[in-house]
């Protein structure tokens, strides 16, 4: 698939990855201590998987990491996370964040939501 027939969020997804592997290529001793820290600290526990991915997707809207965020919609979805359950946590983070966390989730994360489970289909 060209980059051309992508959705937003995919090809959002491609270029972090896309830039990742760059870095990664020019610091690699960093990198994979950074990925084995966060692998580490996404590893079910106590709080389980699911849990991880809707504290990392609040904590992307409150910083208003669009890469971020997106990215940990994808992982909420890929934890099973429901609609309503990624709602919820977007009103947390609003509680904190106000309108510039409202603002990223009722349209990047509506729109990430949208598009991944159009690919899904």
């Amino acid at each position: 698939m060209d980059m051309q027939s992508r959705n937003s969020t995919e090809t959002a997804l491609h270029n972090y990855k896309a830039g990742l592997g760059v870095f990664t290529e020019k610091m690699p001793d960093l990198a994979q201590t950074y990925n084995a820290f966060t692998q580490e600290c996404f590893k079910e526990g106590t709080l389980t998987k699911k849990d991880k991915q809707l504290i990392a997707l609040g904590i992307s809207l409150y910083s208003q990491d669009e890469y971020c965020i997106i990215y940990h919609t994808k992982g909420c979805l890929d934890e099973g996370c429901s609609e309503q359950e990624i709602l919820e946590a977007i009103g947390v983070t609003a509680a904190f964040g106000g309108g510039a966390a409202m603002s990223q989730a009722v349209t990047l994360v509506q729109e990430a939501m949208t598009e991944l489970n159009q690919l899904k289909q």
